[in-house]
């Protein structure tokens, strides 16, 4: 076992980080409904404690901003259904494009706080980022507004709305949730005359492997700039391994080494894998690799411009545990350096993109998994029959690592380091031993000076 950081006493899973009320934590936290706070004495940011979240007589705005990276290419839907909301409240609503993607995003969240002008009403927080406006005190909890507005959250699925929930408050709701999806080329597979389905284990597709040979990969690892250490989770975790232990950095175990060893072996010494350049989901679209792991909200755009029969399943397993599956993507948030009045407009906007028929639709342009219980997903499955799996591949999900989304800018260095493993061929004890001195520099600088 690894030496671990120096962590307060009691802290544990259950019981996380006393950033006042603020509280911690990330999108993946399924398994446990997301972490509890220990109350106080951290100097972190502003808790809730410090807002009036009173709104009772509170008249909301008439013209707000929505800040989107439209996940999943989800611009038109976004603009459909925001149209229906100002037609139904008469709130007018901009959208704003904050970004390509959850870090652009996020990067222009920061410097509209810094600059404490400019901030949208409703903002997309993903999994990776959303902890620093904890600390920071950024983003306000929704619990009155979502018993004024009447919310059921009895009616979200319990493992996506749990995500959000700390020191007993509500930070945020889902909006483009996914779980990464396990992709294959049916023609390939049928050609190669592997079962149609996607492998139980990565034993079993290890096997496969060398017998599809009418694409120029048989697999193509994510690019490194999309998420590869989130993916690669489910390889860790197959193999008892992870990027950490709670906060016990242990991405250098001798498992964990194992794993990444056996990722740098499947591109070079045994050829059957790439890492991608680009957006793997576009490449296995385009037929270059026979099968990919990308998230859910890329199937609708796989489906609509791939030429051959697409199938999805569960993520294959380990030697040790199997099938898991992380969850991710993105919640809604409320800014707290807003008026009331926006953040009531704020609240009615994600009350009404949270509704059952309103989160089918998303759903149906993208492919991130509805959100609500009592969507009717009937005609959607008709049309759209891989989305179930996505659904049913919850039961599988788990607790993310601490390390990926707890750890400002540490989804980066990992990138860094599997680039160093799977892209330079380095040497794999020596990436991961210095993966895990910038993580615990990262906790040490960051993270445990905000603890209690």
């Amino acid at each position: 076992m690894t030496s671990s950081l120096h962590i307060p006493r009691g802290l544990s899973r259950r019981s996380l980080i006393g950033l006042g009320a603020a509280g911690a934590g990330a999108l993946g936290l399924a398994a446990c409904g997301g972490p509890e706070v220990g109350g106080g004495g951290g100097d972190g940011g502003g808790g809730a404690e410090d807002l009036d979240l009173d709104f009772s007589g509170v008249e909301p705005a008439t013209k707000i901003d929505f800040w989107s990276s439209h996940p999943g290419g989800s611009q038109d839907v976004e603009k459909e259904l925001l149209g229906a909301f100002t037609e139904e409240t008469g709130v007018e609503v901009n959208l704003v494009t904050a970004g390509s993607n959850y870090e652009e995003i996020a990067q222009k969240f920061q410097t509209a706080q810094a600059a404490n002008s400019g901030l949208p009403a409703v903002v997309v927080l993903s999994d990776v980022w959303w902890f620093r406006y904890f600390i920071n005190g950024n983003i306000i909890p929704v619990d009155t507004l979502v018993e004024q507005l009447e919310i059921d959250l009895s009616d979200y699925r319990d493992s996506l709305v749990a995500d959000y929930q700390y020191d007993d408050k509500q930070w945020a709701l889902p909006y483009g949730r996914s779980t990464p999806l396990f992709y294959f080329n049916k023609d390939h597979f049928s050609a190669a005359g592997l079962p149609d389905r996607a492998p139980e284990t990565w034993e079993e597709f290890e096997e496969w492997a060398p017998e599809l040979t009418e694409a120029e990969t048989p697999y193509m690892y994510p690019d490194l700039a999309g998420y590869a250490g989130w993916t690669l989770q489910n390889v860790l975790w197959g193999e008892g391994a992870a990027w950490s232990d709670e906060w016990e950095i242990t991405c250098n175990t001798p498992e964990a080494v194992e794993v990444m060893q056996w990722v740098q072996d499947s591109v070079f010494s045994d050829g059957w894998a790439q890492v991608a350049s680009s957006d793997s989901a576009d490449a296995f679209a385009a037929g270059v690799c026979s099968a990919t792991i990308a998230s859910t909200g890329s199937l609708v755009g796989v489906l609509e411009s791939s030429s051959f029969d697409v199938g999805v399943g569960f993520l294959p397993g380990g030697s040790v545990e199997g099938p898991v599956c992380p969850t991710g993507g993105a919640g809604l948030g409320i800014p707290a350096a807003i008026s009331k009045e926006e953040q009531l407009a704020g609240a009615m906007l994600i009350e009404f993109m949270g509704r059952p028929e309103s989160t089918v639709a998303f759903s149906a342009a993208t492919g991130y998994m509805p959100v609500r219980k009592s969507a009717d997903l009937t005609e959607l499955t008709e049309e759209t029959p891989q989305i179930q799996t996505a659904v049913d591949q919850l039961d599988q999900t788990r607790p993310q690592d601490f390390a990926r989304v707890f750890l400002p800018g540490a989804d980066q260095e990992m990138a860094k380091a599997i680039a160093a493993i799977a892209t330079a061929e380095g040497d794999v004890q020596e990436a991961m031993d210095g993966l895990k001195e910038t993580l615990e520099g990262i906790y040490t600088k960051e993270i445990e000076p905000k603890l209690p």
